[in-house]
């Protein structure tokens, strides 16, 4: 038995280039995400797909500062803690 094919084409995936962006980029492209839904200017489907990105650079900044956190709750253990309190 043969499946249908595929009736729309899959949803678009991050671009590579956007898992190398660094956090200060991921917001500044967010920003412009927002200001562009906003605006009211685009049709359906090119809202849906801009909102699309925006949830993948929500998603990736979103694990960069669960990264660097990580990284700071092992610097201030390893010191010993900062003037003898864990940061939180």
């Amino acid at each position: 038995m043969r499946l249908p094919p595929r009736l729309s084409p899959p949803a678009p995936r991050a671009p590579p280039a956007s898992r190398e962006l660094g956090f200060d980029q991921i917001l500044a492209r967010l920003r412009e995400v927002v200001i562009r839904l906003e605006s009211g200017e685009l049709s359906l489907e090119q809202s849906l797909l801009l909102y699309e990105e925006g949830v993948q650079l929500a998603r990736r900044g979103q694990q960069l500062l669960t990264s660097a956190e990580k990284r700071v709750e092992i610097l201030v253990s390893a010191s010993g803690g900062i003037g003898g309190r864990a940061v939180r």
